[in-house]
């Protein structure tokens, strides 16, 4: 605001009848001095903003991610994982621009219309109040627009969270879009998302915008009525030629910083949409825990327990059985049974509806959810890797792991018999997914976590149902040496993998039908018997000539 003022010292000279150029040369030097300021104060401040920004976001997005692992799969179940991702990407992102630019310019522009008004109001009140007038005027518009964002800037964002999700869906079923000829337009959730994106953009641009327009016009006509007042005024020989050309010069840049307020302030309803749903994810409700220690033993206990998914149908219903510490427990039964619930309700990944399950005598609602985690260790057949080393991926079973131990776990696992074709050895990098693996290999590599961890309690959803001969041959020796002095429950599909199994578990629609040992199981002549014999008889199966 002050080299404006300072112009106008030189333009006052200017028009006196003998100017001092002494005074003109002194208010030029001046004005190149508080530009010089201003760069290195702009220079200083534009660093401090961003630093504090970007530092901010940084904090938002690790305190995001770490509220997300430490709800329950019940949260992800009732949330599309492309909705999470826009949490994370775009509306931290929005907050970033929004809050990096945004609030700094209405904070320059609320200082410098303060700052010019008073300056304005010490000259001549009468005029200052004119040109305030528009200001006054546009403030309901300005509440305007900023109410119309709001409202159009959710469905926006709604979009953007409904086309990354589709886009993803997209991405990871690929292979099968193209089998069945669906792709381009022809994949119309994606197609549809897109073209809601595309009309709520347009929405969210244009609406406001004749709004924005309306409050800058308001400024023009009222800054014409000041210059027809104060030609008045100076007609009445009531404020001096230098009070009016003040008026042209400083009253004109009145309105600069008031233009850049009324576009920023709607702008921060936008970031206000992004912000709440980002502290709907940080407030959602988490798994709640008392700080019971760590149990010593490792037995597995359900008492009459009781769950269902979020749509209230139960999958479980009273269930109670116990697993003894270094026994083999196998879960068997037909398709939605509840086998794979039941191994997601230990490492509680869920929280039951009804009843009590233990670990060692403790429930497990007492433990921390990171202390049960501790406990167990997982090999199912859908194995996930990061992008990152083959070395690395292991390391996650344990990262306090040495080198040694690391190695010994993939000689253990027969992960460096493949390991050894490949030109990076154990450092070949997996791909997103393990996508760069066959599945006996990311089969090897998660055995290998599993037995660098050396938890005391194995989770394993049959690891070799799908595997050729070879790679199951391999992987059942790796499942030997990861099971022993194990407390193990297994969801069993081969039910000839299981005849040694300490019990056998045999679950239909949500309860245990059948409990005991194969033979036990067998003489009952019930379910077991007849999946047992009914899988005896597929593997005879022969096709006709």
């Amino acid at each position: 605001a002050i080299p404006s003022m300072l112009l106008l010292g030189i333009l006052w000279e200017l028009f006196d009848a003998s100017p001092n150029l002494n005074r003109i040369w002194g208010y030029c030097i001046g004005m190149l001095l508080l530009f010089g300021i201003q760069m290195i104060c702009a220079q200083k401040a534009m660093f401090a903003s961003n630093r504090t920004t970007f530092e901010i976001s940084r904090k938002l997005r690790i305190d995001v991610g770490d509220k997300l692992q430490r709800l329950s799969l019940g949260y992800y179940k009732k949330r599309d994982p492309g909705e999470l991702a826009s949490v994370i990407l775009q509306d931290v992102n929005n907050f970033e621009n929004i809050f990096g630019h945004s609030v700094t310019n209405i904070t320059n522009a609320l200082f410098g219309t303060l700052l010019l008004s008073l300056f304005l109001f010490i000259l001549d009140w009468r005029l200052a109040t004119t040109l305030l007038g528009a200001m006054l005027l546009a403030v309901p518009i300005v509440i305007l627009g900023r109410s119309l964002v709001q409202k159009i800037g959710k469905p926006q964002i709604q979009s953007k969270k409904a086309t990354s999700a589709r886009f993803l869906e997209y991405a990871l079923g690929i292979q099968h879009i193209k089998s069945y000829g669906m792709t381009g337009t022809k994949f119309r959730s994606l197609d549809e998302s897109l073209d809601s994106l595309r009309r709520s953009s347009i929405n969210v641009e244009a609406v406001p915008g004749p709004i924005i327009l309306t409050a800058g016009a308001l400024f023009e006509v009222f800054f014409v009525l000041m210059i027809w007042y104060g030609i008045l005024l100076l007609s009445d020989n009531q404020i001096t030629t230098n009070t009016l050309v003040a008026f042209l010069i400083v009253g004109y840049r009145l309105y600069e910083p008031a233009k850049i307020l009324m576009v920023e302030y709607p702008v921060l309803s936008y970031m206000n949409i992004s912000l709440d749903r980002i502290v709907d994810v940080l407030e959602a409700k988490e798994q709640s825990h008392q700080s019971a220690p760590i149990p010593n033993d490792f037995n597995i206990k359900f008492e009459q327990v009781c769950f269902s998914y979020i749509d209230n149908k139960r999958v479980l219903n009273n269930i109670s059985f116990e697993a003894q510490s270094g026994t083999l427990t196998a879960l068997v039964g037909p398709s939605g049974s509840g086998k794979t619930t039941i191994t997601s309700l230990i490492a509680r990944f869920w929280d039951i509806d009804k009843g009590e399950i233990s670990i060692g005598g403790t429930n497990i609602e007492h433990l921390k959810p990171d202390g049960v985690y501790t406990l167990i260790s997982e090999v199912f057949q859908e194995v996930y890797l990061f992008d990152d080393s083959i070395y690395n991926n292991i390391k996650i079973g344990n990262p306090e792991a040495s080198n040694e131990q690391i190695l010994q776990a993939a000689k253990k696992a027969r992960v460096l018999d493949f390991t050894d074709h490949f030109p990076n050895g154990i450092d070949t990098f997996v791909g997103e997914g393990g996508n760069k693996l066959s599945g006996g290999q990311k089969q090897r590599i998660s055995i290998a976590r599993a037995l660098l961890k050396d938890a005391p309690i194995v989770l394993m959803d049959e690891a070799t149902a799908s595997l050729d001969p070879e790679n199951e041959m391999y992987i059942q020796a790796a499942i030997q040496e990861l099971t022993t002095n194990k407390t193990v429950i297994v969801i069993a599909h081969k039910l000839s993998t299981i005849v040694n199994a300490d019990q056998i578990l045999v679950l239909n629609e949500g309860t245990i039908a059948e409990f005991g040992t194969h033979d036990t199981l067998l003489m009952k002549k019930g379910l077991y018997a007849h999946l047992w014999n009914t899988q005896r008889n597929v593997s005879g199966w022969k096709f006709k000539s």
